[in-house]
């Protein structure tokens, strides 16, 4: 007999069950003047995105990929609707969303982050960063807290996570099963990885989101302006939590030797890949100066490594193509909104001019928050930001004050990066709880703490220094 699936037997019918009934009821259910036949579909099509990536039927990506397959068929000018039922979406627009700008961003993070790994520079900067920080055990802690997050600012967290439970595995063997030292150094790696995404534009999916969002809705933010702000927030949190874990989780260890096993043969490759990373990031943090867009700069990495050989074919499959495609289906879903006139239709409906603007900061971070411990953080930002974004241009007077729709998306997007309540909020905590050292409840009491003072330290900055 074959085992109950949920998502299978229940989530998968309801789903289609609510798709299926926002698609035929007649526009008059909805109470919205002028509603067309066009916009009641992206409603549809909107909630089918929404179930499908918070009950995680198929994965993330998956739901993008058919979400903007369903936009092409029924809302765009080469699809099955007509004029006379709405506003249509030219179908280059929906298809651009696999190629937008933001995407080549995050490629370009991603070629980097596979050369460094192929040379060795990875771990040679691991074994760098580290040496200064000693044996001392709450050293050796905040040396790790800082390399990790320094490390997903510019790679993958999950891949960061996995690297560095890899150096630290011998480690905790050798640490005493009674003291806190384990748990401390184990909390360290989803801590670090999660926070330091917050770090750069790459370092996480919904950063990548907020700002393709903005730029299609003609507000450009820097690389640098961005780490300008949110770099000391990283650096805030990090030392924060390095207080924490030292706190609740004391070291008994007198003293820890780290070793980091790999080699790192300094030939031509590893110093082509040494020079390009530090120029590639020096290019991201001075796009103000040098008038260079960042999601240009990204591409020249990739140019270079495939030029001279260090990037080949196969090192294609090493590319994690599932969170670019998971990406395009959220910008896909905000030029639908827009193009349909949806989001006009809302604004005029909805009297969000009227509402209070620290209301929705507060609330929009908590939400995002709260729906990042449960769905994938990208899924959530996809979720939350087109319709965040309308929000925002409809009250643009009273967040004028707080930085305007540009502080609220990007807390929403800062949100994300500190929900790590459970084992399944992210990758890295999932793989932290691999070690089976860390109970569910100290991970959600540290998670608690850092989550929401993380977030109302993001608020402080963004209120303090607005892009």
């Amino acid at each position: 007999m074959k085992k109950f699936d949920v998502k299978l037997h229940v989530l998968a019918p309801l789903t289609a069950l609510v798709v299926l009934f926002l698609w035929f009821v007649p526009t008059s259910f909805f109470g919205i003047d002028g509603l067309t036949v066009v916009q009641q579909r992206t409603i549809a099509i909107f909630c089918y995105a929404a179930l499908m990536w918070m009950f995680e039927i198929i994965p993330a990506w998956a739901t993008s990929v058919s979400t903007i397959v369903l936009l092409l068929l029924t809302v765009s000018n080469k699809g099955f609707a007509h004029e006379e039922m709405g506003s249509l979406v030219n179908y280059k627009e929906l298809m651009a969303a696999f190629a937008d700008p933001i995407i080549m961003l995050f490629l370009g993070g991603f070629v980097l982050a596979i050369a460094a790994g192929k040379v060795g520079l990875d771990i040679y900067l691991a074994r760098i960063l580290l040496k200064p920080f000693g044996n001392k055990p709450r050293n050796v802690l905040l040396g790790f807290l800082i390399l990790i997050s320094v490390m997903s600012m510019f790679m993958s967290n999950t891949a960061t996570a996995a690297m560095m439970l890899a150096f630290l595995a011998p480690v905790l063997k050798t640490l005493p099963e009674n003291g806190g030292g384990r748990i401390s150094l184990s909390m360290a790696i989803p801590i670090a990885a999660n926070i330091g995404g917050l770090g750069t534009p790459i370092g996480t999916p919904p950063n990548a989101i907020a700002i393709g969002q903005l730029a299609a809705d003609g507000i450009e933010i820097g690389f640098g302006s961005w780490m300008l702000r949110m770099v000391p927030v990283v650096a805030l949190m990090i030392i924060f939590s390095w207080w924490l874990l030292m706190f609740l989780f004391p070291f008994k260890a007198k003293s820890i030797d780290i070793v980091i096993d790999g080699e790192t043969k300094k030939d031509w490759k590893f110093w082509i890949v040494t020079i390009t990373f530090i120029g590639t990031i020096l290019l991201w943090m001075t796009g103000e100066l040098t008038h260079l867009n960042s999601n240009v700069v990204a591409l020249i990495p990739f140019a270079i490594f495939s030029l001279v050989g260090i990037f080949k074919r196969e090192d294609f499959a090493a590319i994690d193509w599932h969170v670019l495609w998971m990406v395009a289906g959220g910008f896909a879903l905000g030029t639908t909104l827009n193009k349909t006139g949806l989001a006009a239709t809302l604004v005029e409906a909805i009297p969000f001019a009227s509402w209070s603007a620290v209301a929705v900061l507060i609330i929009a971070g908590l939400l995002g928050w709260l729906l990042s411990n449960f769905i994938a953080n990208s899924s959530a930002a996809n979720l939350l930001v087109p319709i965040l974004a309308v929000v925002g241009s409809a009250m643009s007077e009273n967040l004028a004050a707080f930085g305007g729709v540009t502080t609220l998306l990007v807390c929403v997007a800062a949100s994300t990066s500190f929900a790590m309540l459970f084992p399944i909020s992210t990758p890295p905590n999932a793989i932290a709880s691999s070690t089976g050292l860390i109970k569910t409840h100290d991970m959600t009491k540290v998670g608690l703490i850092v989550g929401l003072l993380g977030i109302a330290i993001s608020y402080a900055v963004l209120l303090l220094f607005p892009f």
